[in-house]
């Protein structure tokens, strides 16, 4: 009932009316366009500082080379504390996992003055992947020399995408899905988006997850960090660099997709 017909008056026909797929797809356009650029700019500055500290220690002649676990996960962590600053007006999702899991779990917006529809959760999906192709483009040029040194033929891969350590298929999904539901859950118990916790405490449950589940998989946990880079390596003029690994290229998908629907439904389960 409207607040016209409500009042004993008609309501206004000559006014257009919404149908209920137009009012599921209406967006703020202009509000939109601010969060698909919030959500580039945060995702692809993720994706160059994480990209760059794995080229930094794999890659041959750099000064990080052979640096190890510790500096990868660090690395990682002080990406994702850049990108959630930089991305702090659209709430920084910065991984469709976590828009996923917002969605599943109910959430009204996605960030204030978001609201969660179907058309603002596609533009947060676009910009997550584009922004990290991005980032994952941005990061080879800083190390275009290094990709392209003969020594560096066969590990170039390894900087932009993930892969198992013991190939299998089942275990490694189940790996993604385990690691994406902690770092999901913790997002949606202690705020709708992850600026509401805080950049640190975000950055240093990477950190966490890295150290404690990221040997198995090299810990994805976000669709788009794998996806993105992984076309982006398939696309650069890089030397000797191999093939990208598509027979694998699915698990970094499905698994963190797995644990976030799961960190969604079960995020309002008082314990």
């Amino acid at each position: 009932m409207t607040a016209a017909t409500a009042a004993g008056r008609p309501p206004d026909r000559s006014a257009p009316q919404r149908t209920n797929l137009e009012e599921r797809l209406h967006v703020d356009t202009t509000s939109l366009w601010t969060v698909f650029g919030s959500e580039v700019l945060g995702t692809a500055i993720l994706i160059l500082l994480g990209v760059g500290v794995v080229a930094n220690v794999a890659l041959p002649k750099t000064f990080g080379n052979a640096g190890g676990w510790i500096v990868i996960i660090f690395g990682w962590g002080l990406a994702v504390f850049a990108g959630v600053y930089a991305a702090a007006s659209s709430g920084a999702h910065l991984n469709p996992a976590v828009t996923v899991g917002l969605l599943v779990s109910g959430a009204d917006e996605y960030a204030p003055g978001v609201a969660v529809t179907f058309g603002s959760t596609l533009v947060y999906f676009a910009a997550e992947f584009v922004g990290a192709f991005i980032g994952a483009v941005v990061a080879y040029l800083a190390y275009r020399q290094h990709y392209n040194d003969p020594e560096a033929a066969g590990t170039q891969l390894g900087t932009f995408a993930t892969g198992p350590a013991i190939k299998s298929s089942v275990d490694n999904v189940i790996t993604e899905a385990i690691g994406t539901f902690v770092l999901v859950y913790i997002i949606l118990r202690f705020g709708d988006t992850p600026s509401e916790i805080g950049p640190l405490a975000v950055a240093l449950l990477v950190v966490g997850i890295g150290a404690s589940l990221g040997g198995p998989t090299g810990y994805a946990i976000n669709p788009a960090r794998d996806l993105s880079p992984r076309i982006a390596h398939a696309v650069l003029p890089i030397r000797g660099k191999g093939g990208s690994n598509w027979g694998y290229a699915w698990v970094p998908i499905v698994g963190p997709i797995i644990g976030a629907v799961l960190a969604g439904l079960l995020s309002h389960v008082s314990l």
